[in-house]
Order: C-alpha cells, then structure tokens, then sequence
C-alpha cells in the first residue's frame, strides 16, 4: 500500500508541475527538481534511495528507447562527426579532467578513485538535452548534436566507470586492456542492437499484424536489448540506442499506419511521465545525501569547495573541448547534406548545454559502500547534476536570444511541407497515369480533386495576411462545428441503446481522427501566424537559380480575378515576366494558369513578409 500510494504521489506531482511549468512558461525539469528537494524534507514524505539497478535496467533502457525512436538516423549520420567527438572523445578528456580537480583538493583520494568519480559526472543526459533544448527551441542541428551525444555517451562513461573501480580494487589494468574493454563492450553493444532490429523486423513484417502485439512488443525491446547485451558484458545502452534508431528509421515499411500511430502516442506517453519523474527522483535524493556528506570528517568549507570545483570544472571542461576542436565538429566546409557552416556562437550554445541527469547519480551509486569519501563523492554528483541543470538550464533560453540563435521558423516547416507533399503528390499522380482501371462513377476525378486541396491547403497556410480567412480556415471551422453536433447525436443515439456499442464506438473513433487532423492543421496556422519571417528552405533547380527573387510590386493585385468578378487567396509574381496571380487555392488559380499559357515557370510569393520562390517544372522552393 505504501507504494502504491508513493507512486500515485510521484504522478501526482508530476502532472501538476508539469501543468504547472506549461501555464507559467517555466522550465518543468527545474520546477520538478525542487519540488523534489523540498519533499526530500518533509516528514510525511518516506526517503527514497534510487539504487543503480533501479536507474540502469528500470528507466534507462526506454528512456534512451524513446529518445533513439524520435531522432532521425539520417540527420544522425550527417553529424556523426561531432556526435562521436562528444560522446567519446568529451567524456574521457571530461572524466581525466575532473579527476584532476578532485585530486589536487583531496590528495588522500586515489587516482583510480577520481577518475571513476570524472566518469560519473562527465556525460550530459539524454533527458535533460531533449527536454530543455527542444523547449526553447534550439537549431535543429544543434539538438540532434546533442541528443545524439547523449545517446552515446553514457556507454563510453561507463565503461569508464567500471575500468576505472576495476583499478581501484587491484585488477591492474593497462591501457591496452582499457581499449579492448571499450571495444568489446561498443562493438558487443551495436551487434547486440543490429540483431534485435532484424528480429523484430522479421516479425513485424511476417508475423504480426495487430497493432496492440505490435505495441507490446515495442515496449518489451528496449529492455531486451539492454539486458542482453549485458549478459555479454557488452554496452546495454549502445544496444537500445542502436535497435531504437534502426526500427524507428524503417517503421513507415515494417509496421502499418495504425501501428505506428498507436505506438508514438504510447511512447509519447511512457516518456513523459519517465522523463519528468527522473527530475522528481533527482530532487528527492537531497536530504540523505546531503546528511551523508555532512556526517564525513571533512569540513563543510572543503566540501563546498569540492562540490565547486567539480561543477565549475564539468562546464568549463566542456567549453574548453568543444572550441579547440570547433573545426572537426562545425566541419571544414559547407555540405550539402548538413547546410552552412553556422556560426561560432552555435559551438558556444553547444558546449553550454550539457546538463547532467538521472544516470550520473546512478553511476554513483555504483561507487563501492566501503570507498573512502563516498558520501561526499555522492553530493559532489548530485551538485553537477543539480548545479547545471539550473545555471545552464535557466540561462540557456537567456543565451540563445541573445546570440541570436534562432529555432525552427514554423513558416519555413511550413513552406518545406507544402513542397514535400507537393512532390508526393507528383510521384502519386505518375503512379495513378500507370495504373489499369475502369472508372466509371469518376473516382480518379475525386482523388485527384482530394490531392489538390490537400495541397492548397498546406500552401494557405503560408499566407501572412492579416485578418483574411481562407479557404482552409473556413472549412475547419465549419467541420469542426459540423463534428461536434454529430458527436452530440451519436452519443444520443448511444444512450438510447438502439445500436451496438462497438459501432458506436467505431463512429466515435473516425470523428477523433478527422478532428484531430483539423487541430493539427489549425495549430500548425497558428505557428506560422506567429513566426515573424519567412526564410529560404528547399532544394534548388536551373531555373530558381536563373531567376532570383526581387521586390514584389506595391499593392499587389490579380487582374485577371478582378476582370471575371473573383476574390483570391494570396498572390504570386512571376519572375520571368512580372505578371500578378492568384495562388491555387484561388477560385481563379491564374498563377498556374499563366504557367500553362506561357510557359514561365518561376514565381515568387507576393504577399508582405515573404520571399520564396517555386519552380512550377522541378517543384522546387527556394
């Protein structure tokens, strides 16, 4: 009963401070961790000792899991440059640093000792990274940096770790053995993982076909996976990481629509509550481990300045790493595939957001009991972990604006979406010219007629003017309205019993989908309302590149719909010729219908504030 009733209470907490945080605009793993501190205090609430086991084979395995599923393997792959000098070459330079610091202010404590306690603090967290840097909107680049890291450094931290206790308990280990170790323990961990990714895929593309089994097996893998690879002594934590990356690249070919849908609300779910009750745990550690620290003989000045110097020495570590080798991890030039080179003041946001978390108060606790200094070994990690989740973590957003270091602009996804599905479109439209059929009730007419408001309607939501409904706004008002009353008259229907309640609940659950689908449309409107410029995004062609973007005309207007008696949406200029037209989600659609007549295949967007440009042959944006 106790707990079941403590865990209730963590829940409990965990909603309201997240609801909390989200009404008042505050950063929810800062809010949680006090929170944490001032019930490790109170009488009612029992001590809670989070021991290795609970952290390493309890949350780790589908936090790393869920996070590996979220992060694109090919943007991954662009950067694994700096994601290996990171997640390797920081947490060794990090762990000898440190080791360094603590040694110099507590000569009696061994070598083999500091660098275990460097290897503990030395990797930022995974769940840190993800929930403030995507928070305050970071440059995609500069989160999959770090959420890759992430990933991967807790491996090489604690092979570290365990290398390093190995020493202090006499095994005498050489550096050669440590390289081996680390081999054996990566390469063990990536087998491991490649392995599960095969099996799974074998069965979700041959066996399974129920997307509740799929689920549940999504949910068993990353625990699989860690425990297997650690019964080979290899790395657990390589093994999730690569199984998670691998199944979430190639879920659009193993698993169907509904599986998939099912299982990113699940781990949408799992994560949230995982990764905010992992900084409600951090904070509820405080009391005991303060008191044990406090019981050492060393002095409340010397352990102060330990836990200073440590925290100063993990952030100043990281600067120091990141700057000299700013020209491996930014890359020598310009690639296609990764963008410009961005500037130094990404590097410098880089190197400051490397907050610690759960796992290195987990490695801690692998310590031995009987090591000399333990306690105060325990505050010095749970000071790093503490200290820079609140010095960076409420400085970061600080920082970013005031470098200048701006997130994804929801009018540039914007723009990038429309093209997307414009090209898919295209690919669908080849597809549909090659198929054999017998239409006689006009279906082909009906999709193609259904893809063009698809289309029209991710273009409408580029449109910048104020106070102008469009076509799309209007039909999700007046739907989501019509929705509602039909809600309203199943659930009549529902309560008079006239009809069986799995139909029912299949109506039910066709009106959620198409809903939801209308609110994710209007809020992605909202979010390109809000953002305040438009800027390029997209592939180029010969003819974008011929024709660059000029300035539009005042008080821009198309003839054309003017002459028949038309209203139009939003207009377009085209470069070749400098005619005015409206776009194709006008009644008119004369824009396209000067392309036709002449041929002129580049324009450019006509309304205030933005400046892109498509190509009518290569559908292209720039």
């Amino acid at each position: 009963m106790e707990i079941t009733l403590l865990l209730c209470g963590m829940a409990v907490a965990v909603l309201v401070a997240s609801s909390i945080a989200e009404r008042f605009d505050l950063p929810a793993p800062l809010l949680l961790v006090v929170v944490g501190v001032a019930a490790s205090y109170a009488p009612q609430v029992p001590q809670i000792y989070l021991s290795e086991e609970v952290v390493l084979f309890g949350l780790l395995p589908p936090l790393l899991y869920a996070a590996a599923q979220n992060t694109s393997l090919v943007d991954f792959n662009v950067n694994r440059r700096p994601i290996l000098l990171l997640s390797v070459g920081l947490v060794v330079f990090t762990a000898v640093g440190v080791a360094a610091v603590t040694k110099l202010l507590l000569p009696d404590l061994p070598w083999a000792v500091a660098l275990a306690l460097g290897a503990v603090v030395a990797p930022p967290d995974a769940v840190a990274a993800t929930a403030i840097g995507r928070r305050i909107g970071l440059p995609r680049r500069i989160t999959t940096i770090l959420e890759g890291e992430s990933l991967l450094n807790d491996a090489t931290a604690l092979v570290a770790l365990r290398t390093a206790l190995a020493v202090a308990a006499g095994s005498g280990l050489d550096a050669v053995e440590v390289g081996v170790d680390f081999v054996i323990a990566a390469g063990g961990g990536v087998l491991v993982g490649v392995v599960f990714f095969f099996v799974v895929a074998k069965v979700r593309h041959y066996v399974v076909r129920d997307p509740v089994i799929d689920g549940a097996i999504s949910l068993v893998v990353p625990f699989a996976a860690f425990v297997a690879a650690e019964e080979i002594h290899a790395s657990g934590v390589l093994a999730v990481v690569f199984a998670g990356l691998l199944l979430g690249h190639k879920a659009p070919v193993l698993q169907s629509a509904q599986s998939r849908i099912a299982e990113r609300l699940n781990w949408r779910m799992v994560a949230f509550f995982l990764e905010n009750a992992v900084f409600l745990l951090i904070g509820l550690q405080a009391w005991w481990i303060v008191e044990g620290a406090v019981d050492s003989d060393l002095g409340a000045g010397r352990i102060v300045a330990l836990c200073a110097a440590t925290l100063g020495a993990c952030i100043a570590l990281r600067l120091l790493w990141v700057f000299p080798a700013r020209y491996l991890i930014v890359r020598p030039g310009p690639e296609r595939a990764g963008g410009p080179r961005p500037p130094w003041t990404f590097t410098f946001i880089l190197g400051w957001a490397g907050m610690r978390g759960v796992v290195t108060l987990a490695a801690a606790f692998v310590i031995p009991e009987e090591t000399e200094y333990r306690e105060v070994l325990l505050l010095m990690a749970f000071t790093v972990v503490a200290g820079t989740l609140f010095l960076q973590g409420t400085t970061l957003p600080m920082l970013a604006r005031r470098f200048n270091v701006p997130g994804p602009d929801p009018a540039e996804d914007a723009l990038a979406r429309a093209t997307l599905l414009q090209q898919a479109s295209k690919a669908a439209l080849h597809e549909l010219d090659d198929l054999e059929y017998d239409d006689r009730v006009g279906v082909v007419d009906l999709i193609r007629q259904r893809l063009d408001q698809r289309n029209f309607a991710a273009w409408e939501r580029l449109a910048t003017v104020e106070d102008r409904e469009s076509p799309s706004d209007l039909y999700n008002r007046i739907r989501l309205a019509m929705l509602e009353a039909e809600r309203r008259r199943v659930l009549e229907i529902r309560s008079a019993g006239t009809v069986a309640s799995e139909v029912v609940a299949d109506v039910l659950a066709m009106l959620d989908v198409e809903e939801s689908m209308l609110d994710i449309a209007t809020e992605e409107r909202r979010e390109v309302r809000d953002s305040l410029s438009l800027r390029r995004t997209g592939d180029s062609c010969p003819d974008l590149e011929a024709y660059p973007a000029v300035e539009t005309v005042a008080d821009p207007v198309c003839r054309t719909c003017l002459d028949e008696g038309l209203t139009w949406v939003a207009l377009r200029q085209c470069l070749v010729c400098g005619e005015i037209g409206c776009c194709d989600s006008s009644p008119g659609q004369h824009a396209t219908g000067h392309f036709h007549e002449t041929g002129h295949a580049v324009m450019e967007s006509a309304e205030p504030g933005e400046d892109w440009r498509w190509c009518y042959v290569h559908h292209t944006t720039a």
